[in-house]
């Protein structure tokens, strides 16, 4: 495919991803939540790995494509309801991307990969899967661990260390070299609990 082709894409994604009925608001910007966030994870990639191939770009860019449509609350509490919401949740994103590809005519070959990655389908063993939890837990770090530390904030350190470690461990070697050579911003507040955890 060209550039034409991924620009329409990611302007699929955009456009539904504008409808988020959540909103942030950052430097007196209102955004809807998902289009925010869409727009982090496709300038981290850049960062991170400006020479991906256009299909990363596209799994990056739609991983969270319509979530609002699919609430946790939806699902039972406890352990079981929460991994299934999340396998569930994956589903429908890879299928929502798939959707919109298909769209501007990209083949099954494209599709499925971007299914996979989106689908974060074996992780460890797929470069394109790790690549898309790569970009997430960096972008989780950067501008959604400090607001998730204020939601739960009667955590105990012990657990924060536990998320942190766990975050940690979903990442590449690649993904750690970034983090500790200062390639993302690290939370003020929460410097000293990383650097703990991570030690």
């Amino acid at each position: 495919m060209n550039q034409q082709n991924l620009e329409q894409v990611i302007s699929l994604i955009d456009a539904v991803n504008s409808e988020d009925p959540n909103k942030e608001i950052v430097e007196n910007k209102q955004w809807p939540k998902e289009s925010l966030y869409s727009l982090r994870m496709s300038e981290m990639l850049m960062r991170f790995k400006a020479d991906a191939h256009e299909l990363l770009k596209i799994a990056v860019h739609g991983q969270h494509i319509q979530r609002w449509k699919s609430p946790r609350s939806d699902y039972p509490m406890g352990k079981q309801g929460y991994h299934q919401w999340r396998t569930n949740l994956y589903t429908f994103h890879a299928e929502s991307v798939a959707s919109l590809m298909a769209e501007v005519g990209y083949d099954e070959i494209a599709l499925a990969r971007v299914k996979k990655a989106v689908g974060k389908k074996a992780i460890k063993t797929n470069p394109d899967s790790q690549l898309v939890e790569d970009i997430a837990s960096l972008v989780f770090i950067e501008y959604y661990m400090l607001d998730f530390t204020k939601k739960f904030s009667e955590y105990s350190e012990e657990k924060w260390i536990g998320i942190i470690t766990k975050t940690w461990h979903k990442m590449s070697a690649e993904a750690h070299e970034f983090v500790l050579a200062g390639k993302i911003v690290l939370p003020a507040p929460l410097q000293g609990l990383i650097h703990k955890a991570l030690s």
